[in-house]
C-alpha cells in the first residue's frame, strides 16, 4: 500500500507526543523517519517506528532527556546523551560538529549513552546540506562474528561518509556486515533472497536466505577479515572518544541501548575555493559514471543516487508501506 508523506509524518508525530515527546522534537523525529522511508530506506524508517515506541514504554528511552556538552577542547567535544531519543541526540551532535567545522575547519563530536539513530545517512546528509563533509559512525550490540569466529562479539557498526553535491550530496551509508540486520529483516518479510551471500545458515554454509541468516545470527563482514578489523577499530574509536560503552558493554545489557557514536564535520572551503571543490566532485563523478559497463543494461551509480530516484517516485505516488506495519502503528493512536 502507498500512503502520502504528510499523513505518515503527522501520524508519527501525534503518537510520539502521546508518549510524552515534546511537540517540536516529535515533529523533527517524525520528519527524519518519514524522510528515510521516502528515500526507500524502509528498514530504518517506518519499519523501525514500533521499536521506538516499545523502548519508550520500557523506559529504555527517556523522552524528557536532552543532550549536554560535558567536555570541550578546541574542535573536540563530548556529549552526554542521557539515554534520550537517538535521532534527536544524533541531530544535535552533528549540528555541533558542523558549527565547530565552520570555526576550526573541522569538528569532532563524540556522543555517549544514546539510543539507535535509525538511518545513519540522515546525519551525513545533514552535514552535506550545510556545505561540509560529514563522517559519522556508531557501535552496536554484538551481532557479527570476528573473522574466523563462531560467536558474535563485534557490532555491524554502520559508518557514513557524505560529501556536498547540490541539494542532496553524495552519501555512503554502510554497515560492517554485508547486509544490515534491518535490510535482512526487510527482505525476509518479503520472502526475497539476497543478491549476494550475506551470512551463514544453521549448517554453517554461506547463504542468500535472510531467514536462515537470522536463525543462525551469523552475518558476513564486508571484505571478510577487512570488515571484521574495521568494525573493531570503529568500536574502539567511538568508545575511546566518547568515554561511553563499547560493543562488549552494550552486549551485557538486556537490550541494545546506551551506544557510542562519533560525528565529524570538515569544511572543505577553508583551504580550497568553493569552485575548485565543486569542480573536483563533478569531474570525479562524471569519470566514474562514464565507465565501460559489463553490459548495456547496467548503469553506474554514485552512493545515494538511487535513493534520489526512489524519493521522486514516493513523493509522487505515496510512500510504500507494509500494511501489517501500518496497522500496528495506527493502533497507537
Amino acid at each position: 500500500m502507498r500512503i502520502q508523506y504528510g499523513e505518515i509524518k503527522s501520524t508519527r508525530s501525534t503518537i510520539l507526543q502521546s508518549k510524552g515527546v515534546e511537540e517540536s522534537s516529535a515533529n523533527h523525529i517524525a520528519t527524519v523517519i518519514t524522510e528515510s522511508s521516502t528515500d526507500g530506506v524502509y528498514s530504518h524508517g517506518l519499519n523501525r517506528f514500533t521499536s521506538i515506541i516499545e523502548n519508550i514504554e520500557a523506559g529504555i528511552i527517556d523522552v524528557h532527556a536532552s543532550p549536554e556538552v560535558v567536555s570541550s577542547f578546541g574542535a573536540l567535544e563530548v556529549i552526554e546523551g542521557n539515554l534520550g531519543m537517538g535521532i534527536a541526540n544524533a541531530s544535535y551532535s552533528m549540528e555541533r560538529a558542523i558549527t565547530l567545522a565552520k570555526t576550526h575547519g573541522i569538528g569532532c563530536v563524540s556522543l555517549r549513552n544514546t539510543n539507535h539513530w535509525l538511518r545513519g545517512a540522515t546525519y551525513g546528509l545533514q552535514a552535506a546540506k550545510a556545505g561540509v563533509i560529514g563522517i559519522c559512525f556508531t557501535n552496536t550490540c554484538p551481532n557479527m562474528p570476528a573473522w574466523g569466529a563462531l560467536d558474535s562479539r563485534l557490532g555491524n557498526n554502520p559508518m557514513i561518509i557524505a560529501i556536498p553535491n547540490g541539494k542532496r550530496g553524495i552519501v555512503l551509508d554502510m554497515a560492517m556486515s554485508q547486509y544490515s540486520y534491518g535490510k535482512l529483516s526487510d527482505l525476509a518479510s518479503k520472502d526475497q533472497k539476497l543478491s549476494h551471500y550475506g551470512g551463514y545458515d544453521t549448517d554453517g554454509n554461506l547463504s542468500t536466505e535472510p531467514s536462515d541468516i537470522f536463525s543462525r545470527g551469523r552475518v558476513l563482514p564486508i571484505g571478510m577479515w577487512k570488515g571484521s578489523g574495521l568494525s573493531l577499530m570503529l568500536d574502539l574509536l567511538a568508545t575511546i572518544l566518547s568515554g561511553g560503552d563499547s560493543t562488549k558493554g552494550i552486549g551485557e545489557k538486556s537490550s541494545e541501548y546506551g551506544v557510542s557514536q562519533v560525528f565529524i564535520a570538515i569544511d572543505p572551503t577553508k583551504n580550497n575555493t568553493y569552485e575548485s571543490v565543486t569542480r573536483s566532485i563533478e569531474e570525479t563523478i562524471d569519470y566514474i559514471k562514464n565507465s565501460t559497463t559489463l553490459d548495456e543494461d547496467t548503469t553506474i551509480y554514485y552512493p545515494g543516487e538511487q535513493s534520489e530516484k526512489r524519493r521522486e517516485d514516493n513523493l509522487k505516488h505515496g510512500i510504500l508501506v507494509s500494511e501489517d506495519i501500518w496497522l500496528e502503528i495506527i493502533k497507537q493512536l
